[in-house]
């Protein structure tokens, strides 16, 4: 096994959660905060707006199955990476589009990758998503944890992050986890 470590911000971790807890190699999700100075802040604090941590998911993956380019490629087509600090009806910096890079490769990776989705065009506006070394790692609460699993009849989970799963499970089925797929 060869174990990697990546932290997204792509809006609501609960879909950015949901969604990699498909993929195959992706050994752990873990819905949380980063990117800001507010010491060990809780959901209440981040919904402000004023921590400067955005919501994010770090994933544990297994590199020899999902690469980095293959986990970027699901990061960019799973969110609008071309909002200014909203997806969807969310809105401020904690939902930022941003890539928490853990080594100088994902940041080159990244940033490569940027420049090829720019160059091709794949998207009709810039994209914005941040690209930064993670800092301190906050998990959220335990109530936001693995929260579409244990909430799928919530009206969120029914009316935003079923559609995307779906959406997702339709673009990469070749990457979903098959026992996910019966």
């Amino acid at each position: 096994m060869n174990i990697q470590k990546i932290t997204f911000g792509s809006g609501c971790f609960w879909c950015t959660e949901a969604i990699f807890q498909t993929v195959k190699g992706v050994q752990k999700v873990v819905s949380g905060y980063t990117g800001g100075q507010t010491e060990n802040p809780t959901y209440k604090d981040i919904c402000t707006g004023t921590t400067g941590h955005a919501e994010v998911t770090e994933l544990d993956y297994d590199a020899d199955i999902v690469s980095f380019d293959e986990l970027l490629l699901m990061f960019f087509n799973t969110h609008n990476p071309t909002t200014l600090n909203r997806q969807g009806n969310d809105e401020g910096t904690q939902y930022r589009s941003v890539i928490f890079y853990h080594t100088d490769e994902q940041r080159a990776r990244a940033e490569a990758m940027i420049n090829w989705l720019t160059t091709e065009k794949l998207f009709d506006r810039p994209i914005v998503t941040e690209i930064a070394q993670v800092s301190k790692f906050y998990p959220a609460e335990n109530d936001h944890q693995n929260y579409f699993n244990n909430n799928p009849r919530q009206p969120y989970c029914s009316f935003v992050i079923q559609p995307k799963l779906n959406k997702f499970a339709r673009d990469f089925t070749e990457k979903i986890r098959p026992e996910l797929l019966q």
